[in-house]
């Protein structure tokens, strides 16, 4: 699907696809007549019964995982609000490549595919306390490629990201959609000092000033305030609904990408699990506006998709135990009444 204008975006957040009821209420049935007492493997089960829903089967399966980092720079960098300069995105971007990365080598024991979208690196987007982050044109094609980058056959899609100063970008964002000033929202990300974490503020603060006239309006504010790799991720995920592909999103930058979309449809984010939370401030504010629990809470704050990666297991192990144990008839074992 093309999204040509910002009104594209609103046409099809207005008419989602659902996920299939009759699957996930044969997966739920499944649970009950397995052996051992009902509920007793805790939200592994909510698990499967969720991959049932979304992959339309109720057996589900994750034979082609894809994990998706979108890598993007931010002329916000340039007021020292991360302790990295924006070069590393495209060193990391390298690292990625040569299979050098913590996400490398989860994405291996997890057994998924990996894929790598640097977009514009050499382009930074603008410095969003002076100027709109990106113009509709540059917001739409970061939008396009998030989609593109989906596969058309897919079991589960797991969206991280990579970008200096991308932190500061999250969150600004939810700073102007969800209230509070930079001193709510802004994180030391890459372990910016003391210093670096009050530039962070005051540069949000500057940003939600000097686009207080458009925060009634989700999808400008995802231009104006954020940046490309946050688009590609937004773009992904309307992708994998019109595809009926469950998501796993990373963490506090990767989840904050979601957001205006999410202010666009109440169900949005039914086909997708948070993989974890962040020690990142802000991730679990974040996650309880959206409803989202996190499947893991490891105090990891990477990036690169390297939570939601972790919790690929977790889901390996709940289909483990849907498709593989013994019914209470194909055992012979007495069922409860």
């Amino acid at each position: 699907m093309q999204f040509n204008t910002l009104d594209d975006i609103r046409s099809f957040c207005r008419d989602l696809p659902g996920g299939d009821d009759e699957c996930a209420e044969a997966a739920a049935r499944r649970q009950q007549n397995l052996t051992k007492p009902p509920g007793s493997l805790g939200r592994l089960e909510d698990l499967a019964i969720w991959l049932a829903r979304w992959q339309r089967r109720e057996l589900p399966r994750l034979d082609r995982v894809t994990i998706a980092v979108f890598a993007g720079n931010h002329g916000i960098a340039e007021r020292g609000v991360s302790a990295y300069p924006s070069e590393v995105t495209a060193q990391m971007v390298a690292n990625f490549a040569g299979g050098g990365a913590a996400i490398n080598q989860i994405a291996r024991l997890a057994g998924a595919e990996l894929r790598v979208e640097p977009i514009e690196l050499g382009r930074p987007t603008r410095d969003f306390t002076i100027a709109p982050a990106m113009d509709t044109a540059d917001f739409l094609m970061a939008l396009d490629t998030g989609w593109r980058t989906v596969p058309e056959a897919c079991d589960l899609l797991v969206l991280g990201e990579m970008g200096i100063a991308n932190t500061t970008v999250a969150a600004t964002l939810c700073a102007a959609l969800m209230g509070g000033r930079g001193a709510r929202w802004a994180g030391r990300g890459t372990g910016v000092d003391d210093a670096g974490l009050l530039r962070k503020r005051v540069a949000i603060d500057a940003a939600l000033k000097f686009h207080r006239s458009l925060l009634d309006d989700p999808l400008a504010v995802a231009m104006s305030l954020g940046g490309r790799e946050l688009a590609a991720i937004a773009g992904a995920v309307l992708a994998a609904r019109a595809r009926c592909i469950p998501v796993l999103l990373d963490g506090f930058v990767a989840t904050s990408a979601t957001l205006p979309l999410a202010r666009l449809a109440p169900d949005m984010l039914a086909h997708c699990r948070a993989g974890h939370v962040s020690a990142e401030l802000g991730h679990r504010e974040l996650l309880r506006e959206l409803q989202l629990v996190p499947l893991l809470d490891l105090d990891m704050r990477l990036g690169e998709a390297s939570g939601a990666a972790v919790a690929v297991l977790l889901l390996r192990a709940a289909l483990a135990c849907h498709g593989g144990m013994a019914t209470f008839a194909e055992a012979g074992i007495s069922g409860a009444n």
